[in-house]
């Protein structure tokens, strides 16, 4: 997969060629490449900003450097989709991540000050995505997420395809808890299921951890993810007993409750 990212900040992208996507990019499997937004300005000091038409705090980026560094770099047999990091956007998922992994190439441009003449996402975006509900000081980190999170569903990027099948939101639900040697740690030890080598027992404690956390933490996650599957019988008493676990605690805090009101 090829991506190219178009910034004013070119060095900040270091972080992408090491570890695993380094190692990918040795290997062929990924051509990640950063372009200076900058070196396209026509202007005499190569800037790339201006006040805003209309007024207000802060400076836009201009049109001209953005769409013709846009369509230098995708040529003219471009197959692809052409991305703005934007907080107006659509927002990041998992289902995204995993539609783009199927693009031949990705080119990202990363938005500053103020925002980016809308003439410019007009002739050149495809679409406009956010990393989450918050504002950056610029486009470059949610360009190194979008990046780092579909890279890594490229065959051969992560070294064992069962990884990114079966983690964190690939299955629809938190990861469960993880464990490694020693068995014991501070008074800490790992569960039993995970030790007795029954691989039926650590999927049904995998499964009910998985759906445990979730509940907790993202219960919309949780409920779109029992809404959307059909289950075995099994299956169905390993959720039903998660169930019945949140219950006994829902109960217990209600209880410990009440008595701190009465003393």
């Amino acid at each position: 997969m090829k991506i190219t990212i178009l910034t004013i900040f070119p060095e900040m992208f270091a972080p992408l060629h090491l570890s695993m996507l380094g190692r990918a990019e040795k290997a062929g499997l990924l051509d990640i490449r950063e372009v200076d937004i900058r070196s396209y300005s026509q202007n005499k000091h190569h800037n790339t900003d201006d006040a805003p038409y209309g007024g207000g705090a802060g400076m836009v980026m201009l049109a001209q450097p953005i769409v013709d560094a846009m369509r230098d770099v995708q040529g003219e047999d471009f197959r692809g989709r052409r991305i703005y990091l934007s907080p107006r956007g659509r927002t990041l998922t998992q289902e995204k991540v995993e539609e783009l992994a199927k693009e031949e190439e990705l080119i990202l441009l990363c938005g500053h000050y103020e925002g980016v003449d809308q003439r410019a996402l007009d002739l050149c975006i495809d679409e406009e995505i956010s990393i989450g509900d918050y504002i950056l000081t610029g486009g470059e980190l949610g360009a190194m997420v979008l990046v780092d999170s579909v890279a890594r569903l490229v065959p051969g990027v992560l070294g064992c395809e069962e990884s990114a099948q079966t983690e964190s939101f690939s299955s629809g639900l938190l990861e469960h808890p993880q464990y490694t040697r020693p068995r014991e740690f501070e008074g800490l030890t790992v569960p039993e299921p995970l030790l007795n080598g029954n691989h039926a027992h650590i999927q049904d404690w995998q499964l009910s951890e998985s759906l445990y956390i979730t509940m907790k933490r993202r219960p919309e996650m949780a409920q779109r993810f029992l809404e959307g599957r059909k289950f075995t019988r099994h299956q169905k008493k390993v959720i039903d007993a998660v169930f019945e676990r949140i219950r006994q605690e829902d109960e217990a805090a209600a209880e410990s409750a009440r008595s701190e009101e009465e003393v």
